[in-house]
């Protein structure tokens, strides 16, 4: 068991079994690629998901919601209005916000509007290397693939972090958290989290959730980090292949206590 002065394995160990016993309702304004699994991802954690994304709705949700997740996967104009009035909702209820800026810095248009969302202070920014790279200017990865490494993110995150008052994950073979003072690293998970589609979009679900139950920023999303690469160890020492992992991390997302995830996790 490892642990850092910023975040201690029993943090994570009670952030989760206070998102266990409350259940936090989170709205997910996320892509169609990922959705189902999202939810069900939430599901199997404990908390409840509500794929609420539309412009007539989003707003009004967020206002009652535990946390809200934005998710640039597969972004339309009608779709980037409701996250617009997600986010404006969600701030003036000081209800936590997660933005996934997926691709960014690939492609221009998702771009702008990651950027235009990052202005009003999400409470996490969570993406891979690349990603988060092309939020202070770079130019992204292959699609939605890094071609950076999270160490070499790091300066990026922690301006970021600095900046916008946020917290910065960025997801890699290590993830590095940051929210400009503070970084922490955790050193569980299995490649074949990039086997499964949307494995990252769920994170950030995951961060909402536990945002909406924990106060410090910082340890929410290490929580949720930890929570699902911990599971990802667990469920990949079953498995022939991605199709049965995807079914096996359900599983082991549902069975995690708070004392195998303050046991299992790698902080540093």
């Amino acid at each position: 068991m490892g642990t850092t002065t910023a975040v201690l394995a029993r943090d994570c160990a009670e952030a989760l079994q206070e998102l266990r016993d409350r259940a936090p309702l989170v709205q997910c304004l996320t892509n169609i690629v990922v959705a189902q699994w999202t939810a069900n991802v939430l599901l199997a954690t404990g908390a409840a998901p509500a794929m609420v994304d539309n412009p007539e709705e989003a707003g009004a949700f967020a206002a009652i919601a535990g946390g809200v997740l934005i998710n640039l996967g597969t972004p339309y104009a009608e779709t980037a209005v409701a996250m617009e009035r997600a986010v404006t909702s969600a701030t003036r209820a000081g209800t936590p916000w997660v933005l996934d800026p997926v691709a960014a810095g690939a492609l221009a248009w998702r771009t702008e509007i990651a950027r235009k969302l990052l202005a009003e202070s999400p409470t996490v920014l969570r993406g891979n290397a690349s990603e988060v790279m092309a939020m202070t200017g770079g130019t992204g990865g292959k699609g939605v693939e890094s071609v950076d490494s999270p160490e070499a993110a790091l300066p990026a995150a922690r301006e970021l972090a600095g900046v916008h008052g946020t917290v910065v994950a960025v997801s890699g073979p290590v993830d590095h958290l940051t929210d400009g003072e503070r970084v922490v690293r955790v050193g569980n998970g299995h490649v074949l989290l990039t086997r499964v589609t949307g494995v990252g979009c769920a994170l950030g679900a995951l961060m909402a959730a536990f945002a909406a139950v924990v106060d410090d920023p910082l340890v929410a999303a290490v929580s949720a980090t930890a929570t699902l690469t911990v599971c990802a160890d667990s469920a990949a020492g079953q498995v022939r292949g991605p199709g049965s992992f995807a079914v096996a991390l359900l599983d082991e997302l549902a069975l995690l206590t708070p004392q195998d995830l303050a046991t299992r996790v790698l902080l540093s």
